[in-house]
């Protein structure tokens, strides 16, 4: 059972008084270092089951992620087996209907409407890079097309996890979102799981809400795929670049 806030667990009280888990520095920094660091998108998952025990102590961390004014904007769906197949044939038999798919716009504007360097580079080398490792070739659209929907049956990931916001929030919202995911995927990794953020998801909003019974006055903020990553996948080997802190930090004294 979820802690409530008002009867607050053991590791609270002693976040609340400063103190650390009784580890030595050296090793606290390199196992948060750690679940940072080796969190990766992972694109191809085991059946392995996750225990729904599991998803509520990731997500009993996760409340824990910082919202202007405590706001705490996020609201998570859930899905495994049977509803989780349900809506991935939801969604793919829209997505295999060019004109309906087509007449879909997203709640949001994830990525700018005009691309420029370097970040149009960043996107066209992972894309290359991963369907190069599938081989996947320049101008085949069914390829691309087969490959990208497997984001709708959550790359096989036992658990699914579908986001969603008040539409009545404004862009703080989605920053807080951030923090909030980034919190899901560090403390899945530091129980041994994998995991995939999709915003792939976003278009799909009124299939999702159909769905899973969410009303309009909430959006969905994105997707995210659970479990544990299949060791023998070749999707699972990329590795993106990143860029070094020195090249974007700029130090004023």
């Amino acid at each position: 059972m979820t802690p409530s806030p008002a009867h607050p667990t053991p590791l609270e009280h002693a976040a609340r008084r400063g103190a650390a888990p009784s580890v030595t520095p050296a090793a606290l920094q390199q196992a948060v270092d750690w679940a940072i660091v080796s969190r990766r998108s992972i694109r191809a998952f085991l059946p392995t089951p996750v225990p729904r025990e599991t998803v509520l102590a990731i997500l009993d961390v996760a409340r824990h992620a910082a919202s202007g004014m405590n706001t705490q904007p996020w609201r998570v769906h859930v899905l495994t087996g049977a509803a989780k197949a349900r809506l991935s044939e939801a969604i793919a038999a829209v997505d295999d209907d060019a004109d309906a798919s087509a007449a879909l716009t997203e709640p949001y504007h994830y990525y700018p409407l005009q691309w420029v360097s370097p970040f149009v580079d960043r996107r066209r080398k992972v894309g290359w890079d991963l369907y190069g490792l599938l081989g996947i070739a320049k101008g085949d659209k069914a390829a691309m097309h087969a490959q990208h929907g497997r984001n709708y049956r959550f790359f096989d990931a036992p658990v699914g996890l579908i986001f969603t916001v008040p539409r009545v929030m404004q862009a703080g919202s989605l920053m807080d979102y951030g923090m909030f995911l980034q919190s899901v995927m560090v403390a899945a990794r530091a129980r041994g799981l994998d995991t995939c953020p999709q915003v792939a998801f976003t278009k799909f909003h009124p299939v999702i809400g159909a769905a899973l019974d969410i009303p309009d006055t909430e959006m969905v903020v994105c997707g995210m795929s659970l479990g544990h990553a299949d060791p023998d996948r070749i999707e699972n080997t990329l590795v993106t670049e990143r860029e070094s802190a020195e090249s974007f930090t700029t130090f004023h004294a």
